[in-house]
């Protein structure tokens, strides 16, 4: 059974439970499932029960798969997400944002927290993401395509979508949200980096390093959605003052940064709902 096919295998079983079409579809990264209580009465799906997807191994990601309303308008949320480092192929960990979209998703939101490479951040600071660098080492689109589930050589002039970055600013701005726009760095962990890696990534660009997303936003773009990432900061990567940084630390810092991020992505998904 080929890509195309098991998408739509998957599609067909969650059509089958919750009818109605999707308008946003969200990924929510370490530490982000709170978001889960502002979906309004939602069909709840456990990823193990879904053809074809894989289960998340991550601390924190409690894999499932909600469908119901945010702020009064259709989305589906993933609960938890798939990384590289715990073994997956770019495939399955990109096969969730497939599905979404043949649900008829149309705009994609993504959250994930990340270390701060630019020295103006701080930790629990929200980046808007503008750009990413990707060195993860792969990209999910290689190998035989399927024009049914996009084009062969997909544009990244524009990957993160310029009108729902403004809008997202807006949103913080008026909210008083600390935030500020950034490039995204992926590498493929777990371990964290050396200093020599963090004065590397810092000369090429990147304002924040994580080990997510970008295979996301690739295929997303390859799928045709409208992106709007966001990064909490959750530790520093100076190179000369770096200290260890534990897990625990960076969901404590992830978790207190909830409020103010779910109050964004709320309000963005309300605000392009009246635009549209």
């Amino acid at each position: 059974m080929g890509l195309y096919e098991r998408v739509m295998e998957a599609r067909d079983y969650i059509r089958a439970r919750y009818k109605k079409k999707p308008k946003f579809a969200v990924i929510l990264g370490t530490g982000l499932g709170d978001l889960e209580v502002d979906v309004k009465n939602p069909v709840v799906l456990p990823y193990c029960d879904i053809p074809n997807f894989v289960t998340s191994t991550c601390e924190t990601h409690k894999g499932r798969l909600l469908l119901g309303k945010l702020n009064g308008v259709e989305s589906v949320v993933m609960s938890g997400r798939f990384h590289l480092y715990e073994g997956y192929t770019p495939e399955q960990v990109t096969f969730g944002v497939r599905v979404m979209r043949t649900l008829g998703a149309e705009y994609l939101l993504i959250s994930n927290v990340s270390g701060g490479l630019n020295p103006h951040l701080n930790k629990g600071d929200i980046i808007i993401i503008e750009d990413h660098i990707n060195l993860l080492g792969t990209n999910p689109l290689v190998g035989e395509n399927d024009g049914r589930l996009g084009p062969r050589y997909p544009d990244m002039c524009e990957p993160y979508n310029k009108e729902l970055i403004k809008i997202a600013q807006k949103i913080a701005i008026k909210e008083g949200i600390r935030h500020s726009l950034g490039v995204y760095v992926a590498l493929i962990g777990p371990s964290l980096e050396t200093r020599a890696e963090y004065r590397f990534l810092r000369q090429i660009g990147a304002d924040c390093v994580g080990m997510s997303t970008v295979p996301e936003v690739i295929v997303g773009v390859h799928s045709g959605f409208k992106i709007c990432a966001f990064s909490i900061i959750t530790d520093m990567c100076l190179p000369d003052a770096l200290v260890p940084v534990k897990i625990e630390e960076i969901i404590a810092v992830a978790n207190s940064a909830q409020k103010p991020l779910r109050k964004l992505m709320l309000g963005l998904i309300s605000e392009v709902s009246k635009r549209r």
